[in-house]
């Protein structure tokens, strides 16, 4: 775990570790950032000019996870779910970006997040692609 905002209001690492554990069986660090470094990563690694909710990097061995907290926030409570059940939701849906799975097309956006939807549920979450 890598915290470069204060960790006041975040879910705690034992969550955030269980919610990755569930998706991956290899060493990763999460790494919970602001929009500033969230913007740069996007801007430097995926050509996009904004601050993303997560990314994901892929190893030989494992990968990193970066998660903006004032984008997961915002999208939040724009979408009325918890704090804590989209940071669920966004650790899941990197650690199956990082054992491969995509969103690219509607077979492969419906298969990841069956996957997404079914981790989730172990942990009593709703369906988030579920809108209320």
């Amino acid at each position: 775990m890598q915290y470069a905002v204060p960790r006041r209001g975040l879910p705690g690492a034992a969550s955030l570790r269980a919610w990755a554990a569930s998706a991956a069986a290899f060493p990763l660090t999460l790494r919970i950032v602001g929009t500033r470094e969230a913007r740069r990563l996007n801007r430097e690694f995926r050509r996009k000019d904004y601050a993303t909710n997560v990314l994901s990097f892929r190893y030989d061995t494992g990968g990193d996870i970066v998660l903006c907290h004032p984008v997961i926030l915002r999208e939040a409570r724009a979408q009325g779910k918890s704090l804590r059940a989209h940071y669920a939701h966004l650790v899941v849906h990197g650690v199956l970006h990082l054992r491969g799975h995509a969103h690219d097309d509607k077979a492969s956006a419906r298969r990841m997040e069956a996957r997404e939807i079914r981790l989730l549920a172990r942990f009593g979450f709703a369906d988030p692609y579920t809108v209320k």
